[in-house]
């Protein structure tokens, strides 16, 4: 009882259910009697954080291009962040998983500790509601919100500023094949910029392969791009 009233203190919320919260911090590997594991509250979670944080985006800045608000989403809710929150949290401590052999090494983990964090969350949301997850998410993303990048660019914009930056000619992007049905394509693109390889990109429509394309070759570059 004093553990898990320790833990509460700790992530900032009482449950009045709290077999929530322990099977939110159950890996699928613990074998206990009838323990139920974190993996459908992960799903859960996963979608909740999403809908609270693209919303605090949107209510910050209305106006925001589609494109960066789809980056500074990605960028607060990747598995990077989410394992950072856990562990500011000290869900590992927390974390039941299979005692023989890989027990530490699971904890260790950011996906592991990613899906916990998101499990923690659906579990907030089930026990308390959307309002009870939202401010979950307000404190331990606060200050993530306020450094985040807005103004983010996209990929062939910020392509296309750097070959023109270094006096080359603009990119020219090559479809490489398209592929699947016509209402899921996928397709496949190589961008050529002049003095360098080209990069590949793929996504499910000709622009978004473009995109990756220009991402690949920026970070080749090693310039900045989410």
């Amino acid at each position: 009882m004093a553990q898990r009233k320790a833990l509460a203190e700790k992530i900032g919320y009482h449950f009045k259910h709290p077999d929530l919260l322990t099977r939110a911090l159950t890996h699928p590997s613990y074998r206990g009697k009838k323990a139920q594991n974190y993996e459908a509250l992960e799903f859960l979670g996963d979608r909740v954080l999403d809908l609270v944080v693209a919303e605090e985006l949107y209510r910050r800045d209305p106006h925001m291009a589609e494109g960066s608000l789809t980056q500074s989403l990605k960028g607060l809710v990747r598995t990077e962040t989410l394992a950072q929150v856990a562990r500011e949290l000290g869900l590992a401590e927390w974390l039941r998983a299979e005692k023989r052999g890989g027990a530490l090494k699971v904890r260790a983990s950011n996906n592991v500790l990613a899906d916990a964090c998101e499990a923690l969350i659906a579990a907030i949301y089930l026990d308390g509601g959307i309002e009870a997850a939202r401010q979950f998410i307000m404190r331990h993303w606060q200050g993530r919100f306020d450094s985040v990048r807005f103004d983010l660019k996209d990929p062939k914009t910020t392509l296309q500023e750097w070959t023109g930056a270094k006096a080359l000619a603009p990119p020219v992007y090559r479809v490489v094949s398209r592929t699947g049905p016509q209402h899921d394509p996928m397709f496949i693109v190589d961008v050529e910029v002049e003095q360098h390889d080209s990069a590949r990109g793929e996504g499910k429509s000709k622009r978004q392969a473009e995109q990756d394309a220009a991402r690949s070759l920026l970070k080749r570059q090693g310039v900045r791009v989410e």
